[in-house]
């Protein structure tokens, strides 16, 4: 394993809460020039394949002018997570051979945005209102005949279907209610890129270790949420002939699946703890213990990279500690990332 290495002097952690730009050209050369002041080698030479995955770390979440930014209880939970992040991979050049970076990547008509919905008043629900079965059955909400040409040929009626479908199969499976968010990741839109204290860690992995970093979209179907990167919230749509729905244009991302499965070690992070990072430990973890349980134990989560969702309406930090001690349980490695590698446990390099 390679030793912890110095955090480069330009680092600046008082940027992280900020929107600014990587000077990429600059950033390259001190990169080459670290790899060779350090003797670091091509990650392609690691004899330990490491993977850092990243889970939404944009600027809608991780900078407090965001969209949704994610505090945390503690106010500022995504900007403190990034620097440790950042640092983190800074220290760990060495020993990371690759990072992949989910993206959030939304439009407007999507059906956890406000204007898919309306109610008898000819309103749309106001952020973070909770849609139940219940709301969709008694008619509180119904899809906005505004959005039934862009997202279904103008066929309102099966939109109305599905949106009762698709809240009743979240009941079903024991999720989350669907939730009405704030627009953000908007696709093309400043919310969508990577925060750049992160992206600047990123530009500088990418060169120090010849190893592009991946990204990894999820989100874009309008039909249905998707917290985790590796599947949507519901793969169905309404089937009048068929009541468990049928198969939508979605899938399960299984070559994600498999490439985390073929490193020896795969590291997680990101925001937030409670939604997308959990979802997307909780796929992993199934799609894992069906495959081979014991890759499981490959699997370390950085616990201080990563807040919970908390909103005036509901905190989710306890939901998201429960979500990471059934982890722990399962096998997977709960981890600071402010200690060194060689001292995770079952870790040896």
């Amino acid at each position: 394993m390679g030793a912890a290495l110095p955090i480069p002097a330009w680092f600046d952690a008082a940027k992280a809460d900020k929107i600014w730009q990587v000077d990429y050209e600059t950033r390259a050369q001190q990169a080459h020039d670290w790899a060779k002041q350090h003797n670091l080698k091509p990650a392609a030479s690691d004899q330990l394949k490491v993977n850092l995955t990243i889970v939404d770390g944009q600027n809608t979440f991780c900078v407090p002018s965001g969209e949704l930014f994610v505090g945390g209880r503690s106010g500022n939970g995504a900007v403190d997570d990034n620097v440790r992040l950042s640092e983190f991979i800074y220290r760990n050049l060495s020993n990371i051979s690759t990072i992949a970076a989910t993206m959030d990547t939304h439009k407007s008509f999507q059906i956890f945005h406000a204007e898919f919905l309306i109610n008898d008043q000819g309103q749309n629900p106001a952020p973070f209102t909770l849609i139940s079965t219940e709301d969709v059955k008694n008619g509180v909400w119904d899809v906005n005949p505004a959005v039934a040409w862009t997202v279904a040929s103008g066929n309102l009626n099966y939109l109305q279907q599905h949106l009762r479908h698709y809240v009743e199969m979240l009941e079903a499976a024991g999720k989350y209610q669907l939730c009405i968010w704030p627009y953000h990741a908007m696709l093309g839109g400043v919310g969508h890129a990577l925060a750049a204290t992160l992206e600047e860690a990123l530009h500088f992995h990418t060169h120090a270790r010849g190893s592009q970093w991946r990204a990894e979209i999820k989100g874009g179907h309008p039909l249905t949420e998707n917290y985790s990167v590796m599947a949507p919230e519901v793969m169905t749509t309404w089937d009048p002939n068929n009541p468990n729905g049928t198969q939508m244009n979605v899938q399960r991302n299984v070559r994600f699946l498999e490439a985390l499965a073929s490193f020896d070690v795969v590291i997680i992070a990101g925001q937030a703890k409670s939604h997308c990072v959990a979802w997307t430990i909780a796929d992993l973890l199934d799609w894992m213990k069906a495959k081979d349980p014991k890759l499981v134990e490959k699997v370390y989560l950085l616990e201080d990279c990563s807040s919970p969702v908390v909103t005036p309406v509901i905190d989710f930090t306890d939901a998201a500690d429960d979500a990471f001690q059934r982890f722990a349980d399962e096998g997977m490695h709960v981890v600071q990332s402010t200690v060194p590698m060689d001292q995770w446990p079952d870790l040896v390099f």
